[in-house]
């Protein structure tokens, strides 16, 4: 492949993470099936690739995609009677000038509705949570099956059978292609920010591999957020979540050491912090404030706050660590995670000291059973405690848990540090576990 040709697929692949899920969106509305819609949508691709290496790149590459999908669409049309019966049935008047004015009408309008209904389609509670995550990247990340399974180190046909699966299932349960009302709204919301945290969230702590953190994941949450909060703008939570984002990623250039192990929030260099990430989520968590003090906030616009505290304190030192904890307390009344009750155990270990916080770790036995950063809490408090021995037993148990490399090297140095009991006078909860990447254990497919 000429030099030429790979900037020129470089070029068709930039476009299509632009443009895939508008015109995927504007399908799906136009044929109600989105495994049709994605169909369609790649063989425009394939298109651009075969051509544009040929004839150049077009001035309006995302106007080219777009025609090229409608004639895909027209002549499933004209040879496929049980299309053209399917069309009817959903009220699709394209029979003029071979349906060309119906097709522009669809395809080029503004597609922020279908955006939304494509979002709300691909995070349908009916699907699982990994059918969600990866069905959402590939419609609307513009992902290939490959990069997907890439990023969560999973082999590509798993990937290939989940997205199968769920287009399977979406179609088998009629799952509508709308913006939901009414009592199904909140939950359904709800459903979509969870999916774009997920994805944020295995690339800010991944779960395995070499990697502490693969920054291309979050990227796409946050891209989806922001696109999310533009498309409802009211929804407060939507705002909590990308200012949660916003903040945690500040963070990036501190969190890795160049040797790729990870460096405890206690001990990043905060200077390295990204301000103009920090600017943005303090922006967006002040739209996830409600217009009343007295009301509850949301979750997301919970942990925000826990965030923003960290992101205000130039100097660990400078931490309101009581704030911290009673932000903790709020989120545990919202959620009854007790996941959510581990971080604030940490919170209050800096608080109130590591004797208050063990006793609430204590309480969560048998609930997190399996959860690495139970015993790594757990081992850290331990050794604050001056019980060397029980913290490296814990620290251990805690690495035989993860399936984290870097986190699993980090968590075997504190057991053998534990070991030979020469701790330095003080241990920061935050080399083992923080705000930063506690996620619940998720649900099979």
């Amino acid at each position: 492949m000429s030099h030429v040709d790979t900037d020129t697929r470089r070029a068709v692949e930039a476009v299509w993470r632009i443009e895939s899920a508008r015109l995927v969106a504007a399908l799906t509305r136009m044929v109600g099936d989105v495994g049709l819609a994605e169909e369609f949508a790649q063989d425009a691709l394939v298109s651009a690739l075969e051509k544009w290496p040929r004839e150049g790149l077009p001035d309006r590459p995302g106007a080219w995609l777009t025609t090229v999908a409608k004639r895909r669409v027209v002549d499933r049309w004209r040879r496929d009677e049980r299309f053209q019966d399917r069309m009817v049935e959903l009220g699709r008047e394209i029979v003029e000038n071979d349906g060309r004015d119906g097709f522009d009408a669809v395809l080029e309008e503004d597609y922020g509705d279908d955006l939304l209904r494509l979002m709300f389609v691909c995070c349908h509670p009916v699907l699982s949570t990994r059918a969600r995550v990866a069905l959402t990247l590939r419609m609307l990340g513009g992902l290939t099956t490959d990069e997907i399974a890439r990023a969560f180190l999973v082999p590509e046909p798993t990937v290939a059978q989940r997205i199968t699966r769920a287009k399977r299932t979406l179609v088998e349960r009629k799952v509508p292609f709308e913006v939901p009302v009414g009592e199904d709204r909140d939950a359904r919301v709800a459903s979509v920010l969870e999916v774009v945290y997920l994805v944020f969230n295995e690339g800010y702590a991944a779960t395995s591999g070499d990697s502490l953190i693969r920054p291309e994941l979050c990227e796409e949450a946050m891209r989806l957020g922001r696109v999310l909060a533009g498309l409802l703008p009211e929804e407060r939570e939507v705002h909590g979540l990308l200012a949660l984002m916003e903040l945690h990623a500040s963070r990036f250039r501190a969190r890795v050491a160049p040797d790729g192990s990870p460096v405890p929030l206690a001990e990043q260099d905060r200077s390295r912090w990204d301000r103009m990430l920090i600017t943005r989520g303090m922006r967006a968590l002040l739209r996830s404030l409600p217009p009343d003090p007295a009301q509850p906030r949301g979750p997301y616009a919970l942990q925000a706050a826990i965030a923003a505290e960290h992101a205000r304190a130039l100097d660990p030192e400078d931490t309101d660590w009581t704030v911290i904890a009673a932000l903790y307390l709020a989120l545990v009344r919202v959620t009854g995670s007790p996941v959510v009750e581990l971080n604030r155990a940490v919170a209050v270990s800096m608080a109130a000291g590591p004797a208050a916080a063990l006793e609430i770790v204590d309480s969560l036995n048998g609930s997190l059973d399996g959860y690495h950063l139970l015993p790594s809490v757990r081992g850290d408090l331990l050794e604050r405690l001056d019980r060397a021995e029980e913290a490296g037993a814990e620290f251990r148990r805690a690495a035989s848990l993860t399936r984290n490399e870097r986190e699993r090297s980090l968590l075997l140095a504190r057991a053998d540090r534990a070991d030979r009991a020469d701790r330095p006078p003080t241990v920061s909860p935050g080399t083992v576990i923080t705000t930063e990447g506690a996620r619940e254990p998720e649900d099979e497919d």
